[in-house]
């Protein structure tokens, strides 16, 4: 496993410097070899998740090594489906520095496969954590294209229209996938808290119990609430949307490593 772990961080590494290189120097060819080096990474990674977790006998996502490791897959794993809709392959360059510095993070992390406690013994656990990793992937997805909108809407008004300008989607399709990113990641987050109530009332008997990651988890919810209802009733969109996704996008990773690095509860499983 820890061949396949390293072999999928390698390629990961290698599509974040064709990626880099793309933003000054890019062609559709470079775009090309970045999608393929990902897909390597990605086939290798989905190999060592579904390796753990038939060893393990339940999904790998129970220390923090895994919860990097599942988050980065869920994040690669939306980049191909935007890739397979809008063939936005430059997105991936916004993206994949993102993943790899998850990927770097998880492999410094110990990587000891452990029985489950009694209180993870759950089918809870699979629903739960699926739903709150593929939820906070797509806030991730729509954050990169918040920075690219920004720097797209830089260049108009500098009036820079060659190169990466002239690679990067119109602001009308960044803002529209944006938007379209978050009301995908929003129900998913929303089912993510409802799943883990009911998990901690079967469990611990009480649906609510101020653990720190439920509260930053609501205080994220709350961010997304607030980002639908400026897009949805005051009319905000473009840039001021950009920015509130990128800033619910950063309340995202302190929920997760903020909260499991620095706060203790009930999830302080996950290390």
């Amino acid at each position: 496993m820890t061949i396949l772990f390293e072999l999928a961080l390698t390629f990961y590494f290698a599509s974040t410097i064709v990626g880099v290189v793309e933003l000054f120097k890019g062609s559709k060819a470079t775009t090309r070899i970045m999608v393929g080096l990902t897909a390597i990474g990605f086939v290798l990674h989905t190999i060592n998740i579904l390796l753990r977790y038939f060893i393990a006998g339940h999904i790998p996502i129970t220390n923090m090594h895994e919860a990097a490791s599942f988050f980065s897959w869920c994040i690669v794993l939306l980049f191909f489906y935007i890739e397979y809709r809008y063939r936005i392959g430059l997105l991936g360059s916004f993206i994949m520095p993102v993943v790899f510095v998850l990927m770097l993070s998880s492999s410094m992390l110990p990587r000891e496969i452990k029985p489950l406690s009694p209180m993870l013994q759950s089918s809870w656990l699979a629903v739960h954590t699926t739903l709150a990793f593929l939820g906070d992937a797509a806030f991730a997805m729509a954050a990169g294209l918040g920075v690219m909108y920004l720097i797209q809407e830089h260049f108009l008004k500098s009036k820079h229209l060659g190169g990466l300008f002239q690679r990067l989607p119109n602001l009308q399709i960044l803002d529209e996938i944006n938007y379209k990113l978050i009301t995908i990641g929003f129900p998913l987050l929303t089912l993510a808290i409802i799943t883990g109530a009911l998990w901690a009332e079967s469990t611990l008997g009480s649906y609510w119990r101020w653990d720190p990651k439920e509260v930053w988890s609501l205080i994220t919810w709350f961010i997304y609430v607030l980002v639908l209802h400026v897009r949805l009733r005051v009319g905000w969109k473009g840039k001021k949307a950009a920015i509130l996704s990128i800033v619910g996008f950063l309340a995202v990773l302190f929920t997760f490593f903020g909260v499991n690095l620095l706060l203790k509860g009930f999830h302080s499983f996950v290390r």
